[in-house]
């Protein structure tokens, strides 16, 4: 039985509904109002009502955009933020630098995903690909100087309550039984759960993590920080140990979570590609093959499609000659 605590409630009340109904003036209007909708060759394909929701269409062909442009918004021209990040969140952070003055330094391990460090690359970001803990390089990068600003996802409020905004759009568009959210840093499912629970408690939250990358799991069940090294191809949910502050709330919000493994996940590229047309990163198909996968509770599933950046050497595979 998973047991609550006040630093719970706490971090909860760090995200704030106001500040989440307030982001769609700050966000680039390119990352807002996604589509939103049910298309009947997917449901017959999982064999239910499922609402999907297309974080993929904008210039970072993820979501991350909308939490990245409320956090750069509080800095100064000219100062660099510093992050640590397998490329979606990097990308998130370069675009909304280029567009603020910023500077964007982005590290991670080496041997990532080659489409999206090109994309970052060509967001201006400076990548430094380590042989060691990305994190610890960049936080050490970060202290060098006084114009860095080491800036975590996960973490920060202002990057979930600009992820919240897509609860927001969710629940414009009448009531959802079950939201299944993929779960990387936390700040998607903490921000969407945080508007979610308020304006609709009867509305179930499932996060979604990969079976080889339990840490996320395991830490919200028994609510204390556990470390696992992760082997998964899901690079975006690929987490060895979950942010505290984020998994606070992920235990003040979060109804379930469940697991589902590289195959589920190929299979839901797969799927995805069929019956709507788009081409999703296995982190991003999460929530499908979760869908698929495990018998979650309503008659109506929404679910969000979260990132298109395949990795190419994935291509053969999901979709063979």
């Amino acid at each position: 039985m998973r047991t609550m605590s006040h630093r719970d409630d706490e971090a909860v009340a760090e995200l704030s509904l106001t500040r989440i109904a307030k982001a769609h003036s700050v966000i680039d209007p390119v990352f807002r109002d996604t589509p939103q909708f049910v298309d009947e060759q997917l449901c017959a394909e999982l064999g239910r009502r499922v609402l999907v929701k297309v974080e993929t269409l904008n210039p970072l062909r993820s979501f991350k955009g909308r939490g990245a442009q409320v956090l750069a918004q509080r800095f100064a021209g000219g100062t660099t933020l510093v992050c640590e990040s397998t490329g979606n969140f990097g990308q998130a952070v370069g675009y909304a630098a280029l567009r603020r003055g910023l500077h964007a330094h982005v590290f991670m391990t080496a041997g990532g995903n080659p489409a999206k460090i090109a994309r970052m690359r060509g967001f201006g970001v400076r990548v430094h690909e380590t042989s060691g803990d990305a994190r610890e390089a960049a936080v050490a990068f970060a202290a060098e100087r006084a114009d860095r600003v080491f800036v975590e996802d996960g973490d920060d409020p202002a990057i979930a309550e600009g992820a919240g905004t897509i609860g927001v759009e969710l629940l414009a568009s009448g009531p959802v039984d079950t939201v299944v959210v993929p779960v990387g840093d936390g700040s998607l499912i903490t921000g969407i759960a945080r508007w979610i629970k308020d304006r609709s408690p009867g509305t179930r939250v499932v996060g979604v993590c990969a079976a080889g990358a339990t840490s996320v799991a395991e830490s919200w069940r028994t609510g204390e920080v556990v470390s696992r090294r992760p082997d998964t191809i899901a690079e975006g949910i690929r987490i060895e140990r979950p942010v505290p502050s984020s998994l606070a709330r992920m235990r003040g919000l979060v109804d379930d979570i469940v697991l589902v493994d590289d195959s589920a996940m190929l299979t839901a590229i797969h799927t995805a590609a069929v019956t709507l047309g788009i081409v999703l990163e296995p982190s991003g198909a999460a929530g499908l093959a979760a869908i698929a996968g495990h018998d979650l509770p309503g008659d109506l599933v929404a679910t969000i499609l979260t990132g298109s950046n395949l990795d190419p050497s994935l291509f053969g595979t999901v979709f063979p000659r």
